[in-house]
């Protein structure tokens, strides 16, 4: 990405709000999921949480690889781990936290409807408006690094990795992280915590 990359820092309220939303969405549609997939790892939070909101406890896990640092990704998403649960003949949900490229989202939903699901839907919190795909139900549009409270320390982690030797830009990346809404405080821990890490 050639752009200043900005980040978007939802609290665990603010993404919980926006599930329940997200649920009624689905409700409201008429949807109702024999199975709601979560996509491995982003998408486990909030799949568990639509597992709860919509009383449905059927959940089960898909594996795609795709990310491999901060808006760096491979060519093209992998998959990993096959879905985890008989799709067939089901109406499937399924759940992640974002529709970035959108490249990930469709080789699980092409994956889901060869295992012979009878109806895939997609629902996200987050969509950016140059995904290949537009998720049937989603909460927020946004063109940011969207940050999850569960990868707080995996972001610290990668903003490291790629700017190793350039100090000034690991501090850069970690301010706009900090302006963004992650504490200055869990900030530095994880870097004491990252570089000890390096040492050892």
């Amino acid at each position: 990405m050639n752009r200043e990359l900005e980040f978007e820092v939802p609290t665990w309220n603010q993404i919980y709000n926006m599930l329940l939303n997200l649920a009624d969405k689905i409700r409201y549609n008429g949807f109702k999921p024999d199975l709601i997939v979560g996509v491995s790892r982003g998408g486990w939070p909030p799949a568990r949480v639509i597992s709860d909101l919509m009383g449905n406890a059927n959940l089960a896990n898909v594996r795609v690889e795709f990310y491999t640092g901060v808006a760096e990704t491979r060519e093209e998403p992998v998959l990993t781990q096959p879905v985890s649960a008989e799709v067939a003949g089901k109406k499937v949900l399924i759940v992640d936290e974002i529709a970035d490229t959108g490249k990930s989202l469709k080789l699980v939903k092409e994956h889901i409807i060869e295992k012979g699901a009878s109806d895939v839907k997609i629902a996200t919190v987050y969509y950016k408006p140059w995904s290949i795909v537009k998720p049937d139900y989603y909460e927020k549009k946004t063109s940011r690094w969207v940050v999850f409270p569960w990868e707080i320390k995996e972001t610290v982690r990668k903003i490291v990795k790629k700017h190793k030797k350039e100090k000034s830009s690991i501090e850069k990346e970690i301010a706009k992280l900090v302006k963004a809404g992650i504490s200055a405080e869990l900030s530095e821990k994880f870097l004491r915590e990252i570089f000890e890490e390096e040492i050892c």
